[in-house]
């Protein structure tokens, strides 16, 4: 076996087992999404409303799993059903604006978190680590056929581009 693949494999299962990037302790910290709310709220947030096939083609998963997840984040109030913007028949879910707040709220928590983490290191290791792990993440979505969007860069302004407020 490939060495150098092998301690990548090692090294990426122990990345998705960290799972939270906050220095708490608890599973799933109180008032913080769950992983799959987290996800799917970002990618609602990255393509505008979708509805449960979209989502099921762009997590890879069965659309019962992803009914079950929307139905619940529906009831906690994160999403909202609405008719397709795009006249289609399909009813697509948004991000309401609690869930807006509770994603930006995690966002923010895990930079904060992955700030404290990444203290001792200079600004030019993070932008490397950045470009290989972007890089990696890529050739994955090419290898599986489906781009995951990308956030616009930030404007000097500290703003994202092409942000209306």
């Amino acid at each position: 076996m490939d060495e150098p693949i092998s301690a990548l494999e090692f090294e990426t299962m122990l990345l998705a087992r960290h799972g939270y990037l906050s220095t708490s302790r608890t599973r799933i910290p109180e008032g913080r999404l769950d992983r799959s709310a987290y996800v799917v709220l970002s990618r609602i947030e990255l393509d505008g409303p979708m509805s449960i096939g979209q989502l099921s083609d762009a997590f890879r998963l069965d659309a019962s799993t992803v009914n079950r997840q929307t139905t619940a984040m529906m009831r906690a109030g994160l999403l909202q059903r609405i008719p397709d913007p795009d006249g289609g028949i399909a009813r697509k879910f948004r991000i309401t604006e609690q869930g807006r707040r509770r994603l930006h709220s995690d966002r923010e928590t895990n930079v904060n978190g992955l700030s404290q983490i990444l203290r001792d290191w200079t600004a030019a290791e993070i932008s490397d680590f950045v470009e290989v792990l972007a890089r990696f993440n890529r050739d994955i979505e090419r290898a599986e056929g489906a781009a995951w969007p990308r956030p616009l860069p930030a404007t000097p302004a500290g703003k994202r581009a092409g942000d209306e407020s």
